[in-house]
C-alpha cells in the first residue's frame, strides 16, 4: 500500500464522515493485524504500525519485519478491507454518540420523514431520530414532511448506527423556547430559576432579572404577548404562567399560585409542607383543575403544598391534638408542639424522625417507638378507612349515573309517545271524520237537499232546505243542460264565426 494513499484515504474519512484521524490510523492497523492473522494463525504475534506523518506501513511477525507490500498484497487485501470498513463504521457510530449525548437537553429540528403507528421518524443533519407517541405533546398531530423542533431526550447505541430519541414534553423545550424567542436570557439579564409543567396543559417558569430596570415578567411576556405567543403556538396552545422569583417561600409560593389570591403560608420545615391558607371563594382556584394549579405550584417551589381555609386548618388541629393525645406515652403539650410542626395527621407522625420526637417531649428512645408504631397502625387503618369511602363513593356514583341513563331512556321514551300522540292528533283534526247514522253529509247538502224531521206524532216529514244563492256562487248560475234536456243546437251565426276563425 502506498503510504500517500494511505494518508489520503485517512484525511478524506477524517473531513467525510468527522472522525479522528488517530481513530482511522488505528482502524487500518487492526485491520491489517487482522489479515495478517488469517494467514498465519490466530495465535501468532503479529503486530502492525503506520507513522502518522509519512504514511509507512511497519509489521512484524514474531519479531521478524514483514514486507509492507507481503503484509497486505499477499495475505489478503480483501479481509484488510472488511475490517477496516467495520472499524470506520464503529468511529462513525462513537462520533456520532458522542456528538448527539452532548445536545441531549438541547433543542434541535428537523423534518419529518414518516409517521407511523403514532411514532414520527425525524431527519436530523446526519441521522435519522425517533419522536415516540409517548413524547408528543397530547392532541398534536404530525404530518409528513413538517418541520418539528424538539429536544435531544436519550441517546444509545443500537449494533453500528446510533438511536436518538426526540421529546416535545420535557420542560427542556420550554426553556430552549424561551432562550430563543427571549434576547435577555441569552445576555444573563433575566434568569429561568424554576418550571414545572404538564405538557399540553400548563406549564409555569419562574424567572429574576438581575438588573432593577428591567421587568423580567413583562421582558417575557413582549410587547402586546408576542414574544410568549410565538412559544405558545409552538406547543400547541400550552397555557403558560410566568412567575416572578423569591428565594422567600412565603412569598414565591403565592406568586406560584397565581390567580388565586393566599392570606397566608405556613411553612412546615420538618415536613418540607407549606400550608397556605386561602378564602372561601378561592379555592377551588388555587387548587385548580384536578389539582392542576397547586401540583405546578409545589414542584416548582419545591414544597408539598396544601390548601386550606381557616375553618378547616382550626378543624385539622383540633383533630390532630385531640388524637395525638390520645396516643399512649404522648402529651398534650408535645401533641400541641408537633401540630405547631405541621404534623396534623397519623401519616405524617409515622415519618418523623425518632430523635427530633425525642428532642421535642424530652422521650426515650423506646417510647418513641412505641408511639411511631401506633401512629403507623392508625395511619393503616385511616388510610383502609378512605379506601373504603372511596370504593363506596366510586359505587355510589356508578348507581347515580346508572339512574341517571335509566331516567333519560324514559324521558325519550315518553317523548317519542308524546310526538306520535300529537301526529295522530293533527291526523284526525285534518280529516273527515264519517257521518253518523240519521245525518246527511257535508258534501250531500246543497240546493234541493231534504232533512228528515219528526213531528209531535212521531211520523216523518220530509223538508226541502234551500240555502240562498250569492254572488259568484255556482248555484246562481243555470244549470247545466245535461240536467234540464237536450243540448241546444248551434246557430248559423255562431256556425259563420267559427268558420271564419278557422279560415
Amino acid at each position: 500500500m502506498n503510504p500517500s494513499e494511505v494518508l489520503r484515504i485517512v484525511d478524506a474519512i477524517h473531513r467525510d464522515k468527522n472522525i479522528e484521524k488517530e481513530i482511522v490510523f488505528e482502524g487500518i492497523e487492526a485491520a491489517l493485524v487482522s489479515a495478517a492473522k488469517k494467514h498465519y494463525g490466530e495465535e501468532e504475534e503479529i503486530e502492525v504500525s503506520i507513522d502518522r506523518d509519512s504514511g509507512e506501513i511497519a509489521a512484524t511477525h514474531n519479531g521478524e519485519v514483514l514486507d509492507s507490500e507481503e503484509t497486505v498484497g499477499r495475505i489478503g487485501a480483501q479481509t484488510a478491507k472488511q475490517v477496516m470498513i467495520q472499524k470506520i463504521r464503529e468511529a462513525e457510530r462513537d462520533a456520532l454518540y458522542d456528538e448527539y449525548s452532548d445536545l441531549i437537553g438541547e433543542i434541535v429540528s428537523g423534518l419529518i420523514h414518516r409517521y407511523d403507528g403514532g411514532a414520527a421518524t425525524v431527519t436530523l443533519t446526519n441521522v435519522e431520530a425517533i419522536l415516540p407517541r409517548s413524547e408528543q405533546i397530547p392532541g398534536e398531530t404530525h404530518h409528513v414532511n413538517e418541520r418539528v423542533r424538539a429536544t435531544v431526550f436519550e441517546v444509545r447505541k443500537a449494533g453500528s448506527r446510533v438511536k436518538v430519541i426526540l421529546s416535545r414534553t420535557r420542560p427542556q423545550l420550554v426553556q430552549r423556547l424561551f432562550e430563543q424567542e427571549i434576547p435577555e436570557i441569552i445576555d444573563g439579564v433575566i434568569e429561568v430559576r424554576a418550571m414545572s409543567r404538564e405538557p399540553g396543559y400548563r406549564s409555569k417558569v419562574a424567572v429574576s432579572s438581575s438588573d432593577a430596570r428591567v421587568d423580567c415578567v413583562g421582558a417575557c411576556v413582549g410587547v402586546r404577548g408576542n414574544r410568549i405567543k410565538n412559544i405558545v403556538d409552538e406547543l400547541a396552545g400550552e397555557r403558560i404562567d410566568i412567575v416572578r422569583w423569591d428565594d422567600n417561600l412565603e412569598i414565591l409560593i403565592p406568586n406560584a399560585l397565581q390567580p388565586a389570591e393566599v392570606e397566608q403560608v405556613i411553612l412546615c420545615k420538618m415536613l418540607g409542607r407549606a400550608i397556605v391558607l386561602v378564602r372561601e371563594d378561592q379555592l377551588s382556584l388555587a387548587i385548580g383543575r384536578r389539582g392542576q394549579n397547586v401540583r405546578l405550584a409545589s414542584k416548582l417551589s419545591g414544597w408539598d403544598i396544601e390548601i386550606m381555609t381557616q375553618d378547616e386548618l382550626a378543624e385539622s388541629i383540633d383533630r390532630a391534638v385531640g388524637g395525638f393525645s390520645a396516643l399512649d406515652g404522648l402529651e398534650v403539650e408535645v401533641a400541641e408542639r408537633l401540630v405547631e410542626e405541621g404534623f396534623l395527621s397519623y401519616d405524617d407522625l409515622s415519618i418523623i424522625e425518632p430523635d427530633a420526637l425525642m428532642e421535642m417531649g424530652g422521650l426515650t428512645e423506646e417510647q418513641v417507638d412505641k408511639i411511631v408504631e401506633q401512629a403507623e397502625s392508625l395511619a393503616e387503618e385511616a388510610e383502609a378507612a378512605a379506601q373504603e369511602a372511596r370504593k363506596r363513593k366510586r359505587e355510589e356514583d356508578r348507581l347515580a349515573k346508572i339512574e341517571e341513563q335509566h331516567a333519560e331512556a324514559e324521558a325519550a321514551l315518553a317523548a317519542e309517545k308524546a310526538e306520535a300522540e300529537g301526529i295522530e292528533a293533527d291526523g284526525a283534526e285534518a280529516g273527515t271524520e264519517p257521518p253518523a247514522e240519521g245525518e246527511a253529509s257535508a258534501s250531500e247538502s246543497g240546493a234541493g237537499e231534504t232533512d228528515t224531521n219528526e213531528t209531535d206524532d212521531g211520523a216523518e216529514v220530509a223538508t226541502e232546505t234551500v240555502e240562498p244563492a250569492t254572488e259568484g256562487d255556482s248555484s246562481s248560475e243555470p244549470e247545466s243542460p245535461a240536467k234540464d234536456g237536450p243540448a241546444a243546437e248551434p246557430t248559423a251565426d255562431s256556425d259563420d264565426e267559427n268558420k271564419e276563425e278557422s279560415v
